[in-house]
């Protein structure tokens, strides 16, 4: 999605505070760049297959995409699972225009959901929290709509290869505790481990998926 540059550098602890209107300017501004951020997915690819495989059936479940972009991944989840019902969560309108009829479309931050808790079986977020202004609050919105034993996926970069893609200045990436203990003040079972963007390839630990149950 990033073009690679060569130069690498150190991410700052705490990266400079950028405007949320800023944030939401870029990402309407990128609803229309469908090669960047496309409206599909290959349902091969194994971040998709992840989810499907750890959420299981989702027949009459509901399911909560958080930042979801043009609904992508909820396309998949729609086609593969009759009777799921779920809602695409986005900041940007621009972005929501494109998600599947058949999801729920909610223009919101990811930090202050208009949800009620306990409500999801299931929820995730792929490439997606780090682009919120606050993660830990973000972390916490994700747990509360989650019920009681329900499933999360969050899928991101690793903090240890900082530097290999070219981010905007608000991005953050993730170190593995890091946010396994934040979702640990929530949530009964958390793991982390190095995923690949192909299940046929050997993860290079760009990619980390942190997932458990509440």
């Amino acid at each position: 999605m990033w073009k690679r540059i060569q130069k690498l550098w150190k991410q700052e602890e705490a990266p400079a505070k950028v405007p949320l209107s800023v944030i939401r300017r870029s990402f309407e501004a990128s609803a229309a760049d469908e090669e960047h951020f496309p409206s599909t997915i290959d349902p091969r690819i194994y971040h998709v297959q992840l989810i499907q495989r750890y959420f299981g059936p989702l027949g009459g479940k509901w399911v909560l995409d958080a930042g979801c972009g043009k609904g992508r991944f909820a396309r998949v989840l729609l086609e593969a699972n009759a009777g799921v019902r779920v809602v695409a969560l986005d900041l940007a309108m621009g972005m929501l225009e494109h998600v599947p009829e058949a999801a729920m479309g909610v223009c919101a931050t990811l930090t202050d959901f208009p949800l009620r808790g306990e409500v999801f079986d299931c929820v995730y977020a792929t490439e997606s929290l780090e682009h919120a202004v606050d993660i830990e609050r973000a972390v916490g919105e994700l747990c509360r709509v989650l019920k009681p034993g329900g499933k999360f996926v969050v899928i991101d970069k690793n903090k240890e290869h900082w530097g290999k893609l070219e981010t905007p200045e608000w991005e953050r990436w993730f170190g593995r505790e890091e946010l396994a203990g934040m979702f640990r003040k929530h949530c009964r079972k958390v793991e982390c481990e190095a995923v690949s963007y192909w299940e046929d390839v050997e993860p290079d630990g760009l990619f980390l998926c942190w997932r458990g149950e509440k």
